[in-house]
C-alpha cells in the first residue's frame, strides 16, 4: 500500500510538471500566419466588390485573385506547420531532468530508507521502549564509554590547589564544605566521575539533611559522567530528589530526558511543556526545551500545540516586589499595588502566559486581596482547562499564596 500511494503521488506530481513543458508552441499566442491569412482573405472579397462597383475589370480582378491565392496559400501552409504539434525542445530537456530527479529519488531511498520496515502499532513500539528502558548499560559501562573532549590545560597554580584540596578531603573525610568544593572544581576541570563520586559522599553525608537541590546536582553529575545517557544510577538520584521536592525544575527536566532516551516522547512532551510554560526563561533547561518543543509535540500526537512567547512584558515579579521594600511603607504599597493592577489589567485586555497568571494570583495577596485572588485562580483555572502543565502551575502559585 506503501509503493502504491508513493506510485500515485509522483504521477500525479510528474503530470503536473510536465504538462507546462510540453505545451505546443501554438498554445501560447496566436501564429502570424492566422493573421496574415485573415488579411489575405479580406483583400480577396474587397476585389469582389471592387468589381461590382466598376472600379477595376474583370482582367485585373482575376489577376488579382490568383496573386492574393497564392499569398493565401502560403499563410496556409505556415500555419498548418506552426499548430502541427512541434514541441519546445527545452521541454523535452526539463521533462528528461524530471524523471532523473524521480529515479535518483527512489534510489537514495532505497539507500539510507528503510522500506521494508514493518508497521509498528502503539503496543508494539511501547513494548520496544520498554526494551530499550531495560537493556540499558550500567553507570560503569556507560562511563567507560563515554566520550572525554579535550580541555584547556588548567593554570598551573590552579591545579595545585585542587592537589592541596583532595589531600584535605582525603584526611577529613566527612567534611561537607571540603566536598562539597571538590565536586564544584573536579566539574570544572571535567573530571565528572571524580566529582560525582565527591557529590556522592556529600548527599551521604547529609542523609537525611540533604536537599533536592544537593540531588538534583548529583543526579546531573551522574548523567555527565555516563556521556549524557540516563543509567539506573541517574535514575534513582532523580527521583530522590523529586521525593524531597517533586517541583524541582532541574529534577523534572532530567525526568523528560529520560523519556525520550527510551522512546517515549508522549511521557516527555507534558514534562517539557510544563516547564517551559513555567520559565523562567533565564533557567538552563528553558533553551534546549524550545529547541525540541515542537517536534516533540508533534511525535506525543499533539501537533496543534504552540509554545509560549518568552514573557518580555512587565509584571510585578518578585525581584520588583523585593526593590519596593527600600521605599517608605506608604509608597512601598502605593507601588506594589500599581504593579499588581497593571499586570492584573494587560491580562484581561490581552491575556498572558500562564506564568504570568500565576504571578498574578501569587501578588494579590501581598497587597492584602486574599478574595479577590480566589476570583482570579478560579478564572484562570477556567482559562487554561485542559491544559495541565498550565494548571499545575497555577495550583503552584495558589499553594505558595495561601489560597489553599
Amino acid at each position: 500500500m506503501f509503493w502504491i500511494i508513493c506510485a500515485a503521488l509522483a504521477g500525479m506530481v510528474t503530470v503536473a510538471i510536465a504538462a507546462p513543458l510540453l505545451r505546443r508552441q501554438g498554445d501560447e499566442a496566436e501564429p502570424a500566419a492566422a493573421y496574415d491569412l485573415r488579411v489575405y482573405r479580406d483583400q480577396l472579397r474587397e476585389v469582389g466588390r471592387d468589381l461590382e462597383r466598376g472600379v477595376i475589370d474583370q482582367t485585373d480582378a482575376e489577376r488579382l485573385r490568383v496573386e492574393i491565392g497564392r499569398k493565401v496559400l502560403a499563410a496556409d501552409r505556415a500555419l498548418q506547420r506552426a499548430v502541427s504539434g512541434q514541441r519546445s525542445p527545452g521541454g523535452w530537456v526539463a521533462l528528461v531532468a524530471l524523471a532523473l530527479l524521480l529515479v535518483g529519488a527512489f534510489f537514495l531511498y532505497q539507500r539510507l530508507g528503510q522500506p521494508d520496515r514493518p508497521d509498528a502499532p502503539i503496543a508494539q513500539r511501547i513494548a520496544d521502549a520498554q526494551a530499550l528502558y531495560d537493556s540499558r548499560p550500567t553507570q560503569t559501562e556507560a562511563e567507560a564509554r563515554a566520550p572525554h573532549p579535550e580541555r584547556p590545560e588548567p593554570d598551573a597554580e590552579y591545579t595545585a590547589l585542587i592537589d592541596q584540596l583532595r589531600e584535605v578531603v582525603q584526611k577529613n573525610p566527612n567534611d561537607p564544605r571540603g566536598l562539597e568544593l571538590l565536586a564544584e572544581h573536579e566539574e570544572r576541570l571535567g573530571n565528572l566521575v571524580a566529582a560525582k563520586d565527591a557529590q556522592r559522599r556529600l548527599v551521604a553525608l547529609r542523609g537525611d539533611q540533604a536537599s533536592a537541590e544537593d540531588l538534583a546536582r548529583l543526579a546531573g553529575l551522574t548523567i555527565e559522567a555516563a556521556g549524557g545517557l540516563i543509567t539506573s544510577d541517574g535514575e534513582k538520584a532523580v527521583a530522590e530528589a523529586l521525593a524531597r521536592d517533586p517541583r524541582n525544575p532541574q529534577a523534572r527536566f532530567m525526568v523528560g530526558l529520560l523519556h525520550l532516551q527510551n522512546g517515549r516522547p508522549d511521557r516527555a512532551f507534558p514534562i517539557w511543556a510544563g516547564l517551559l510554560a513555567e520559565g523562567p526563561e533565564s533557567a538552563p533547561w528553558i533553551a534546549p526545551i524550545r529547541a525540541a518543543i515542537s517536534d516533540l509535540a508533534w511525535l506525543a500526537g499533539q501537533p496543534d500545540y504552540t509554545p509560549p512567547e518568552p514573557s518580555t512584558l512587565p509584571g510585578p515579579d518578585a525581584d520588583a516586589i523585593a526593590a519596593a521594600q527600600d521605599l517608605p511603607p506608604e509608597e512601598r504599597q502605593k507601588m506594589i499595588e500599581g504593579m499588581v493592577k497593571g499586570l492584573e489589567s494587560r491580562l484581561a485586555t490581552q491575556g498572558g502566559t500562564p506564568e504570568e497568571w500565576a504571578r498574578l494570583i501569587s501578588s494579590l495577596p501581598v497587597i492584602g486581596q486574599q478574595d479577590h485572588a480566589k476570583a482570579v485562580l478560579g478564572e484562570a483555572r477556567q482559562r487554561f482547562s485542559g491544559n495541565q502543565p498550565a494548571l499545575d502551575l497555577i495550583e503552584a502559585a495558589a499553594k505558595q499564596a495561601g489560597l489553599e
